[in-house]
């Protein structure tokens, strides 16, 4: 059994560890936290989106400390300024010369929490940090610790003082999770057991930022075999037949194929199926195609889709 044998298996044992606990912290939701663990070992960042008091917030914390990474949360506000995320120089009287302070921003994991109640100027602040994993201030550029990763949690647009985010800011999310509420049997665990906040206090960390960025890259090695890359395109290319929306960007090619490697890995298989891709599909594509819906009369069904469960249900997988 060769080295990277061994480290893959082990990395694999805790992966599923993680995954039981971070389960019995937010319940009832195994296949979210299944992405959005892909997403963080695939080197991505998170935009939760849902209603206020969903779990959003809990989810971000379990998996900060259960990958014992180190943890910001910035409370976003229409009042925040780019500084207050970033950081400032700042003039030193004994030293007679300007100093950078670290901002939030300098952690491994950043919970950016209801990031569209702050302004766009301010949202845009972390296109940097999110695309090149550092800050540029005053004609230098601070490098961001590794692994760097931003979870922004989101309110619905129609809620009361928001700011939409603008594409440019949505395409850095690899993947767009929703919670949804609970079901009653999960409802009535959280009812009569431990208050959520208290049990994310009793959390051990099971990885480390080394072995984090270990599986990230056995996610890279996940194989990819030509006939599921020809699924892959057939999807892509039916996200661009529309008039409606614009289809997905290279980038967004890229960032499905590197969900779906991190999804097989995570799910303890190191090549890519057509499973894969359609498990990730909807949390990549989604909020790129503005995560229209579908009405009901038109898909004959008894429920509105989204884009891409619709793109799901009409291309065959030929394999």
């Amino acid at each position: 059994m060769t080295h990277e044998t061994t480290d893959y298996r082990h990395n694999q044992q805790k992966i599923e560890q993680l995954m039981v606990q971070l389960n019995q912290i937010v319940l009832d939701k195994p296949q979210v936290v299944k992405l959005a663990l892909s997403g963080i070992l695939a080197g991505g960042h998170l935009l939760l989106q849902d209603l206020p008091g969903m779990g959003k917030t809990t989810l971000a914390q379990g998996l900060a400390q259960l990958l014992g990474l180190s943890f910001n949360r910035v409370q976003f506000t229409n009042d925040m300024l780019p500084a207050d995320i970033l950081g400032m120089s700042i003039y030193d009287q004994s030293k007679q010369q300007f100093e950078f302070r670290h901002g939030p921003i300098f952690t491994q994991l950043l919970l950016a929490d209801e990031i569209n109640r702050s302004s766009p100027k301010t949202q845009s602040a972390l296109l940097e940090a999110m695309e090149e994993r550092q800050v540029s201030q005053d004609g230098q550029t601070h490098r961001l610790p590794q692994p760097f990763f931003v979870i922004a949690t989101q309110n619905p647009l129609q809620q009361a003082g928001v700011y939409p985010l603008p594409e440019s800011q949505l395409d850095r999310f690899l993947l767009c999770l929703s919670l949804g509420y609970p079901s009653p049997a999960a409802e009535r665990e959280l009812l009569k057991g431990q208050n959520r906040r208290e049990l994310l206090q009793s959390l051990s960390a099971v990885l480390d930022a080394d072995a984090v960025l270990l599986a990230q890259q056995g996610v890279k090695q996940v194989y990819v075999a030509d006939v599921v890359l020809d699924y892959l395109q057939r999807l892509v290319a039916k996200t661009r037949a529309s008039q409606e929306y614009h289809g997905l960007s290279p980038r967004g090619v890229l960032s499905l194929q590197r969900a779906a490697q991190a999804h097989a890995y995570v799910s303890g298989h190191m090549e890519i199926t057509p499973e894969d891709i359609q498990a990730v599909f909807a949390a990549v594509t989604d909020h790129r195609l503005g995560q229209r819906f579908i009405p009901a009369h038109v898909t004959g069904g008894s429920s509105p889709q989204t884009i891409a469960q619709r793109i799901l249900a009409s291309v065959p997988v030929v394999i």
